[in-house]
């Protein structure tokens, strides 16, 4: 007789006290049998724990951290002293639904190349639509501009139905984040470089160039506020996007490669500088130079601080792995949206992905 495998949720928090009140009710009416919630506090002076540990007593398993290590720091930290086979990550701001957790665990058990996985993310204040942060799987263009199938950019859609099919991406929102647990410890967890941003994405283009896949599951839905932490006007987001980016690049692809598209980046960014700046957004402005700065730093710093989850830079033609590019879009997702004019995903043609 088999059993089930054991699955934690881990909510990381930092002063989010009133998405505690509102949703730890969602997620402890998860269907899932014996199901572990954990709530990490990464330093909060809201009363947060104070909060979970008296409203909530044994249900919920309450970890603290000394202070705010950001998202990835946190996380890392947290998981730590997690022990389960599968791990949920999940934003404090999210609707679950009773049966989400059941679908996602039966298909990562039928595929133990599964890695991680993500449910449909749809926007908690317009349940028709899809949210940002993830929407029905995430995927990365040629030069690595990250987007979702149901939002380009800033272009969300209506949930029609038309994302019913499961199957491979390239990353996985952490809004809504599972992995195995084994898989975890393999790869070294969140790279702490990152801080918060595009970290799940450097986590699920490792995990992708050992070979793993990354998956989709339709069936699984929740629902996300968004922009809890740093909303999309804060400059110091604006600065974590740009310097994550090239992180990215830098990282996980080859040396080759990873020099001419970051190069061409640069260009592009200075692009977005300028755009910046004929809006009047100066801080944002100043962000996206701060963030080139702050990259180019690090290739002359002779020693890089060993940060906790900070794999060695093997790339992909070192590995014995065959890494595996399912979800990787051959051309400029750039030039398609504002160029083409093309701002839904099914007016992208498929042969274009691998």
């Amino acid at each position: 007789m088999s059993t089930q495998p054991t699955v934690a949720v881990i909510i990381l928090n930092w002063n989010g006290v009133n998405h505690l009140k509102q949703f730890l009710p969602s997620v402890l009416g998860s269907t899932w049998p014996d199901l572990h919630v954990v709530v990490g506090d990464n330093g909060s002076t809201d009363g947060s724990v104070e909060f979970v540990k008296s409203n909530y007593g044994d249900r919920i398993k309450t970890i603290e951290n000394d202070k705010n290590y950001g998202y990835t720091g946190g996380y890392n930290r947290i998981i730590d002293q997690v022990t389960a086979d599968y791990y949920i990550l999940l934003n404090s701001d999210i609707e679950a639904t009773p049966g989400w957790i059941e679908p996602v665990i039966a298909m990562m058990e039928a595929d133990h190349n599964i890695a991680a996985a993500a449910p449909k993310i749809k926007a908690f204040d317009r349940k028709t639509y899809f949210e940002h942060a993830g929407a029905a799987g995430g995927f990365i263009d040629n030069l690595g501009y990250p987007f979702c199938r149901g939002r380009l950019f800033f272009d969300v859609e209506e949930d029609r139905g038309q994302y019913e099919q499961s199957g491979e991406i390239f990353w996985a929102s952490g809004a809504a984040l599972f992995i195995r647990s084994r898989c975890w410890r393999e790869t070294g967890g969140f790279d702490e470089q990152f801080f918060a941003h595009m970290e799940e994405i450097d986590l699920c283009w490792r995990l992708k160039n050992k070979g793993y896949k990354v998956m989709y599951c339709a069936e699984s839905t929740v629902y996300h506020v968004g922009g809890g932490t740093l909303n999309a006007e804060n400059p110091f987001k604006t600065y974590l996007n740009f310097r994550n980016n090239l992180l990215l690049l830098k990282k996980n692809m080859s040396p080759m490669r990873s020099a001419w598209v970051i190069g061409f980046r640069f260009w592009l960014d200075f692009l977005a500088l300028i755009r910046f700046l004929a809006e009047g957004k100066r801080k944002d402005a100043w962000a996206v130079s701060r963030a080139h700065q702050s990259f180019v730093a690090s290739f002359f710093k002779q020693k890089r601080k060993k940060n906790k989850g900070y794999l060695e830079k093997i790339h992909p033609e070192q590995q014995q792995y065959t890494p595996n590019s399912k979800g990787l879009y051959k051309r400029s997702i750039v030039v398609q949206f504002f160029v083409k004019k093309k701002n839904r995903f099914t007016d992208l043609n498929p042969k274009d992905f691998h």
